[in-house]
């Protein structure tokens, strides 16, 4: 069965970068669609960015040239390049594979101001 880890998150103040890493392992796994989404404190899961398995991404429209989706199908790892963080970006991150709507555990991300 495959398993989603993310790691990376941590907390950093307004302006700053992160790098956040999902690992897919098991026995058995192929790459797939991949996706990162975010929930911030009491708000509902939202879209981050998606990736296909040839590289082409999708980042959200409110993220588009801070954030960056990237892969490396040969470590079967999919990564989430943050910069210029604000607060509002404050939240749990979680991987998704798409083709199996399977979701990693997350991985918190604090901003302060």
């Amino acid at each position: 069965q495959v398993q989603l880890v993310e790691s990376g998150g941590g907390l950093v103040q307004a302006g700053g970068s992160l790098r956040l890493s999902c690992v897919a392992s098991g026995s058995i796994f192929t790459p797939n669609p991949m996706a990162w989404y975010r929930q911030g404190p009491g708000k509902e899961r939202d879209f981050v960015a998606s990736i296909a398995v040839g590289g082409t991404s999708h980042v959200a429209d409110s993220m588009r040239g801070r954030f960056t989706i990237s892969r490396d199908n040969a470590k079967s790892t999919v990564y989430l390049e943050m910069n210029g963080l604000r607060p509002d970006d404050t939240g749990v991150y979680y991987c998704k594979d798409v083709r199996f709507q399977l979701w990693g555990q997350g991985t918190q991300v604090t901003v302060s101001s």
